[in-house]
């Protein structure tokens, strides 16, 4: 049996308004299999971002097909597609972007508000996650309460909490010190073989040889995509985007 496609890009384009226009997505195909930890990294100006707000439909391709979980999305109206977003995909990024104020079993549990999940449910999903990502003693500490490399934890326990088909980590280091960076990727590693699926983007060439699967980016093309015949990829993940993580 084939693996299952967690994502898929194909001929995406990405265009934006300019005399001439500019290509910042230039007929970019890709197949994310579940279950694989890859790297998407390119320097400033490469498109990566770009194709990040693609894959995570945030930003609709100008022509060509994404398609999430095995569901084609660029298509689908902007209700259908927040739907989609929020139930299949899973965010983290550079800043946080944490509640100040707010627990972080708060802050997790806020990853499924619009899920329609019961308050009780979300708060012990939230606490699952957190001891997850090894911060089951500190569900009560608010964000100022926490280091860096903490607060990017809570922030990853939010994109798992829901069990998404992928998760998108922008730059999930780009914030913190040395120490804290190889804990977070050691920690992206443990839910990898946990049956995650996962792609960074980054601009760090160091990050990305940390991972199985390297996609280098550059003028908004593949440049290259390599796999290491080491690190398969991870068939702890089953069929359904609601088993992809276990917590």
């Amino acid at each position: 049996m084939s693996p299952r496609k967690a994502l898929e890009l194909t001929d995406a384009v990405k265009e934006y308004a300019g005399t001439p226009p500019v290509r910042a997505l230039d007929g970019v195909s890709l197949t994310i299999e579940q279950g694989e930890l890859a790297a998407i990294v390119g320097p400033s100006g490469s498109g990566k971002s770009t194709m990040l707000h693609v894959m995570g439909t945030l930003d609709r391709p100008t022509s060509g097909r994404v398609s999430i979980d095995g569901q084609e999305v660029s298509s689908l109206g902007d209700r259908k597609l927040s739907a989609v977003r929020s139930q299949l995909i899973g965010f983290v990024f550079q800043q946080f972007f944490l509640i100040d104020g707010m627990t972080a079993l708060d802050n997790v549990a806020n990853g499924l508000l619009y899920a329609g999940v019961p308050k009780r449910t979300r708060r012990y999903s939230a606490a699952e996650a957190l001891v997850s990502v090894g911060l089951g003693h500190r569900l009560t500490h608010q964000p100022n309460q926490l280091s860096g490399g903490e607060r990017q934890r809570v922030a990853i326990a939010r994109a798992i909490v829901h069990k998404p088909a992928i998760v998108l980590a922008d730059e999930p280091t780009g914030n913190l010190d040395s120490t804290s960076s190889e804990a977070i990727l050691e920690l992206i590693h443990q839910l990898h073989r946990a049956g995650s699926t996962i792609v960074v983007i980054t601009h760090d060439v160091d990050v990305a040889n940390a991972l199985p699967r390297q996609i280098a980016v550059r003028d908004g093309r593949i440049e290259h995509d390599v796999r290491r015949s080491d690190q398969p990829i991870s068939r702890t993940a089953t069929v359904g985007h609601d088993s992809v993580v276990t917590t």
